[in-house]
C-alpha cells in the first residue's frame, strides 16, 4: 500500500534533517519537493528515485496547490513510498495540512514527519533566543505574505504592540509596510529588530537594527529572510555563535 510522507526538511542546514526524515528519504520511490528544501537532501535518496519540483517563490506558484495535490494523488497510484519534501516544518505555513486533508479525502495513507521550523532554528543560529526569562515569555509567528493585501485586521495589528517576540516569516519584501504600520499604531520606533537572510546556511547574514532603521540597514539582503521584533534581539551580541554571522 502506498504511503505519502509529508516531510519537513528543516531550515536549510542539512544536518538539521531529522533521523526519521533521512530514513524515509533514503527509501523513497518519488520525491516531490519545494524550493526551500536544501537540494543536497535529494542526493541522499537512492539513485533511481523520481524527482518532481513544485517550488514556489515570492508569491509566484510554479505549480498551483490544487495541481500539487493531484500530483501527490497520482503518485500514490504508481509508487509505494512518496516523499513530499517541504522546507522547515510541513504544518508551519507549509500547506501540509491542506495536503493531508486532501489525501485523507482521497483515502490515501499518509504520515507527517515534522521538521525543525525556521521560526525557531534561524534565530538560534543568529544568536537570538525567541524567549528568555525576564525578557520575553511568549512568541508570535506570523506569515509576512499576509501583508501583501493588508489581510491582517486592525485588532490583530494592535495585538503586536505587546512585549512578546514577533517573528514575521517570508517578510523581506514587506519590511517597509510592517515597520511603518507598527510605528503608526504606537510601537516604539526604537524597538530592537533583526533581519536574517538565508539562515542556518553558510550564506547567512544577520542585520541588527530598530523598527525605525531596519529597512534601510537590511536593504541589500536576499530572500528567504525573516524579521524578528522584540527585546530578545539585544541578546544577539552575547550569544552569536554561528561563524558566518555579520
Amino acid at each position: 500500500m502506498a504511503t505519502v510522507y509529508l516531510t519537513g526538511s528543516g531550515p536549510g542546514d542539512i544536518e538539521l534533517l531529522t533521523i526519521k526524515a533521512l530514513r524515509i528519504i533514503k527509501k523513497a520511490d518519488i520525491i516531490i519537493y519545494d524550493r526551500l528544501a536544501n537540494p543536497k537532501i535529494l542526493e541522499l535518496a537512492k539513485k533511481n528515485v523520481k524527482k518532481i519540483y513544485v517550488g514556489k517563490e515570492d508569491g509566484k506558484h510554479i505549480i498551483p496547490q490544487d495541481e500539487i495535490n493531484e500530483i501527490l494523488y497520482k503518485a500514490s497510484l504508481t509508487y509505494k513510498t512518496i516523499v513530499r519534501l517541504k522546507g522547515g516544518d510541513p504544518f508551519v505555513f507549509g500547506r501540509g495540512a491542506e495536503e493531508a486533508i486532501y489525501l485523507a479525502k482521497k483515502g490515501i495513507k499518509f504520515e507527517v514527519i515534522p521538521g525543525i521550523t525556521s521560526a525557531i532554528a534561524v534565530p538560534a543560529y543568529a544568536g537570538i533566543p525567541v524567549t528568555h526569562r525576564g525578557v520575553s515569555s511568549s512568541l508570535r509567528i506570523v506569515t509576512g505574505h499576509k501583508m501583501l493585501n493588508n489581510n491582517i485586521s486592525k485588532k490583530e495589528w494592535e495585538s503586536f504592540l505587546n512585549d512578546e517576540t514577533i517573528i514575521f516569516l517570508m517578510s523581506y519584501h514587506n519590511l517597509l509596510f510592517i515597520s511603518h504600520k507598527l510605528i503608526s499604531l504606537g510601537k516604539d520606533k526604537n524597538c530592537p529588530c533583526a533581519v536574517i537572510s538565508k539562515g542556518t546556511t553558510m550564506q547567512q547574514k544577520v542585520i541588527i537594527g530598530t523598527l525605525e532603521n531596519i529597512v534601510e540597514k537590511s536593504k541589500n539582503l536576499e530572500s528567504p529572510s525573516m524579521l524578528i521584533i522584540g527585546e530578545v534581539v539585544n541578546l544577539h551580541a552575547q550569544i552569536q555563535w554561528f561563524k558566518n554571522n555579520v
